[in-house]
């Protein structure tokens, strides 16, 4: 982004506000402009990422045909049967019973 800067006057949710001072008071960032101007990165770099996605998705039903809900479950279901599983196994009340 340019390194000139341009004032904006907006209005925000008070929790956002607060979210933005707890980075400041943190060390997170060095002010609540640098936690908007961020998020507001970060908004358009996903947006950017969405209509190339969209574009993509497009060009593909062009040269195949539009992807059905069927299709769309199928994948999940697919998904869901072929996905590792990287946590662990939850505590039964008698494991919680022995750790204590």
């Amino acid at each position: 982004m340019s390194s000139k800067k341009q004032r904006l006057t907006v209005t925000v949710d008070p929790k956002l506000v607060r979210a933005g001072q707890e980075a400041v008071a943190s060390g997170e960032v060095g002010s609540v402009s640098g936690w908007v101007n961020a998020a507001l990165e970060e908004k358009v770099h996903r947006d950017h990422k969405l209509r190339l996605l969209a574009a993509a998705i497009a060009d593909f039903e062009d040269e195949f045909g539009q992807i059905t809900t069927t299709e769309i479950e199928t994948q999940r279901r697919l998904d869901r049967e072929r996905a590792t599983v990287v946590r662990g196994q939850r505590l039964t009340a008698d494991d919680t019973a022995r750790s204590a």
